[in-house]
């Protein structure tokens, strides 16, 4: 049994997030709240729950900004109307993220990747292990459409002033974001490696090293900064 909150400003859809958790038989609502303050009242007064239905636009106090001032927050599933908050959602290791009107099914998938991200006996609200991460993807907004993008087809991160730059194999995405979220976001996957000031790297994808530039699978070159080189270097499994 997880038990859980709602956040939401919105009457009708804090009803709606009732009547779904009250078809879920392993979901116990805790508390049902209309605003961002009420939930920063409720957490603070020590209350606990395992997973967290959040709105975003919230008056006074937006939902990310909940998160932010939170300092052990449960696992949480946003629900919204916006899509282009994904990407600053996301940063914030949010577990899913819903965008309304949403269907129960949809709903349930959410709560299934909280059971699997919570252990039985994990105490109400303690966070998943960082090290074992059970998202491999990531949702973002280029242009005018929601992207979803596999982090094992990633090959490198650049940085472009307040935007970056997504490689892989087949596609560049250009997202509005900085490397620095895109780094947080990505910090529990191992395999990603700050090599320079502007570029977080794969290093699943590199076939080799020559004059401190990665090759990559596919033609790609990525530079190894001057000052992150020692660490990049101590970090490969070589002979």
């Amino acid at each position: 049994m997880l038990t859980c909150a709602i956040i939401d400003d919105d009457e009708i859809n804090r009803l709606t997030l009732e009547h779904y958790v009250s078809l879920t038989p392993n979901l116990k609502l805790v508390a049902s709240l209309a605003d961002g303050m009420a939930g920063l009242a409720f957490f603070r007064e020590g209350n606990r729950v395992d997973v967290l239905f959040l709105d975003i636009e919230m008056p006074h106090l937006s939902g990310l900004d909940l998160l932010r001032v939170l300092p052990n927050p449960p696992e949480v599933i946003i629900t919204t109307a916006r899509q282009d908050f994904a990407v600053d959602a996301f940063a914030l290791r949010v577990t899913d993220y819903l965008v309304k009107p949403f269907e129960f099914a949809r709903f349930t998938q959410a709560v299934e990747r909280v059971s699997s991200r919570v252990g039985s006996s994990a105490p109400a609200g303690a966070p998943a292990a960082a090290e074992v991460p059970t998202r491999s993807d990531l949702f973002v907004k280029v242009n005018s459409r929601m992207v979803r993008i596999n982090f094992d087809e990633v090959l490198y991160v650049e940085a472009l002033s307040d935007y970056v730059n997504i490689v892989t194999d087949k596609h560049k995405y250009i997202v509005y974001t900085t490397l620095k979220a895109l780094e947080t976001r990505l910090a529990p996957y191992t395999n990603f490696v700050r090599v320079h000031r502007s570029y977080l790297l794969n290093t699943q994808h590199i076939e080799s090293i020559e004059d401190n530039t990665a090759n990559l699978h596919g033609g790609h070159f990525v530079p190894i900064g001057k000052s992150y080189q020692e660490g990049f270097y101590k970090s490969l499994q070589r002979i």
